[in-house]
């Protein structure tokens, strides 16, 4: 009975202590590597860089409608440096590897980065007081967004065994910037088997293959084979696969000089049409403003504006025939194409084995030794915030989900509430919000790539001008159309994607639009906006007529085309 008694409480210990062994562990897991919650000044545990380029303050300072503080980015236009260093290195060899934080860019980032760098050991050549752009690091991370540019960047810098040399490797296709002014959280997952996983908001945006060339360029492992610098490619090496007849010659009846197009004979001058009256007349309510100089602005003159009389005429001016497409013309002779009996191919120069080239089964991780922010930015207000590097997902889903959600439901509701009160949430606004939240979106699909940047240059035009909104999905939609037709039946050349802005307004070149809409006709998006600019025009131009400036700056204005104090050309009906 005792003996039975003993071995029980035996077991109980024995269990108990396999429980306390586990949860050690499960706990020791649990903790964070580094963790910086800036809850604390910076002073004296960061440190700001010396160098003379870097002049921007950084300050210790809450984000706005919280009492969470964090670090911040303080004056536009400037530099900034500073760095934390580690209390140990550390590796990210091995098992998971998670680094993240927030930022907030608290006035939007029109040009400039919010991106940190983890920096290699000091040994490798650096030193706190004197960081900048040049200290070497193994991982830059974070959004960077100027101009066509607007992604969340991931590079590694990894040594080359073979020639020593350190070299940048930027993950492909990252993801977009968010487009608003809200706290984000951006995590980068660096797993066993070469993995690497891009968060944002705790949302997968990314996974990639360090050892795969399709998820990283340059390619960690290099070619096997390089061109050989030193071939050359043959004096006689014929590239032409088409030349032209030389047996051919130009028919008798071809005219080169015969023009494109001809008056149209059998047009007939309308009836009512004011050969007398001018298009456009001096206005008659226009008066010289009262400052006006004569000896300094020159002499005074009345804008224009359209004349009365011809808008219930055909038109006004002397009458000319319209012109029309000549059938006899035929443009420039030239000798059909055949077969080059000579043609070789496209000549490229013979592989050799690249000398820089080496198998890996891994990355060879430089260790993390400190970790630094070292940005060129237009803006102001870009706050960062928790800092965290951690060996568990879970840590960081759990410090996402206490630091960095409440803040941002807080915003999103703040963000809602004004949004009613301007009257926007339920029009174009919201609207406006998913067709860019989508937008960016697409601009991530692999398959657009060659087009990323211009779809991306798009819509940070739609977002300073939301009137363009419906032309920049249809302008999304035809770059898709032409990728899909180009993958569907081939081609060296794409469709032409040139969209442009006319009068504040989204159009398409003709080179353009020809192949999806005939151009002119009434479903043109650019004659359809067009027309509404030109009616908008026409009522500004009432509004701001006896506003002129000096001769000088009409001038100026007229050239630049962007006046609405300069008179409205009008174009002629038979123009039109």
């Amino acid at each position: 009975m005792e003996e039975g008694k003993g071995r029980k409480i035996y077991l109980q210990f024995v269990l108990l202590l396999l429980i306390g062994c586990f949860a050690s562990q499960l706990c020791a897991s649990s903790d964070p590597i580094f963790y910086e919650s800036f809850d604390e000044t910076f002073e004296g545990r960061w440190i700001v860089s010396e160098k003379d380029d870097y002049k921007g303050a950084w300050k210790h300072a809450k984000s706005e409608g919280h009492d969470d503080y964090g670090l911040l980015v303080s004056e536009p236009a400037r530099k900034y440096a500073i760095v934390k260093e580690l209390d140990e290195p550390v590796s990210l060899k091995d098992g998971t590897r998670v680094l993240q934080y927030e930022t907030r860019l608290q006035n939007g980032l029109e040009c400039g980065g919010a991106y940190l760098k983890y920096l290699r050991p000091q040994e490798a050549g650096w030193s706190s007081k004197e960081f900048d752009n040049e200290a070497p690091y193994t991982i830059m991370f974070g959004p960077d967004k100027c101009g066509a540019t607007n992604k969340v960047h991931f590079i590694l810098k990894h040594k080359n065994p073979k020639s020593g040399e350190y070299i940048e490797h930027h993950l492909k296709y990252p993801p977009s910037v968010p487009s608003d002014k809200l706290t984000h959280v951006y995590t980068a997952i660096l797993k066993p088997g070469n993995e690497l996983i891009i968060l944002i908001d705790g949302e997968e945006k990314k996974k990639a293959n360090f050892l795969s060339a399709e998820d990283f360029e340059p390619a960690l492992i290099p070619a096997k084979t390089i061109p050989d610098p030193d071939d050359k490619k043959p004096e006689d090496w014929d590239e032409r696969a088409k030349i032209p007849d030389p047996d051919a010659v130009k028919p008798d009846d071809w005219d080169e000089d015969a023009p494109m197009e001809i008056e149209d004979e059998e047009a007939v001058k309308p009836e009512g049409w004011l050969d007398d009256e001018p298009e456009e007349i001096d206005d008659p309510e226009a008066t010289k403003p009262e400052d006006w100089d004569d000896e300094e602005d020159g002499e005074w003159e009345a804008p224009k504006i359209d004349n009365p009389k011809c808008e219930a005429a055909p038109g006004c001016g002397e009458w000319k025939r319209p012109m029309k497409r000549n059938p006899a013309y035929k443009g420039k002779w030239h000798a059909p194409l055949i077969d080059n009996p000579n043609y070789k191919g496209i000549w490229k120069p013979q592989e050799i084995p690249n000398p820089s080239y080496f198998e890996l089964d891994e990355p060879d991780f430089e260790p993390v030794a400190a970790i630094g922010i070292e940005i060129w930015t237009m803006q102001d207000g870009i706050l960062f915030d928790n800092f965290l590097i951690a060996s568990d997902e879970n840590v960081a889903k759990t410090y996402r989900e206490t630091t960095w959600k409440p803040k941002f439901d807080v915003e999103k509701e703040k963000q809602k509430a004004e949004d009613e009160v301007a009257g926007l949430s339920d029009g174009l606004k919201g609207f406006q919000k998913v067709a860019f939240d989508l937008l960016y979106k697409i601009a991530d699909i692999p398959f657009l790539a060659a087009y990323k940047d211009k779809i991306l240059d798009l819509i940070e035009k739609g977002e300073k001008q939301p009137n363009i909104t419906i032309g920049i999905i249809v302008s999304v939609i035809v770059v898709i159309v032409t990728v899909l037709l180009k993958i569907i039946f081939g081609g060296k050349k794409p469709v032409s994607f040139k969209p442009f802005l006319n009068n504040n307004f989204f159009c398409f070149s003709e080179n353009t639009w020809k192949h999806f809409i005939p151009f002119g006709s009434s479903a043109s998006v650019c004659h359809v906006q067009a027309k509404v600019a030109k009616e908008t025009q026409n009522t500004g131009a009432a509004e701001t007529s006896n506003n002129q400036g000096s001769g000088e700056e009409t001038e100026e204005q007229d050239d630049k085309g962007d006046s609405s104090d300069a008179p409205r050309r009008r174009t002629t009906r038979r123009e039109n």
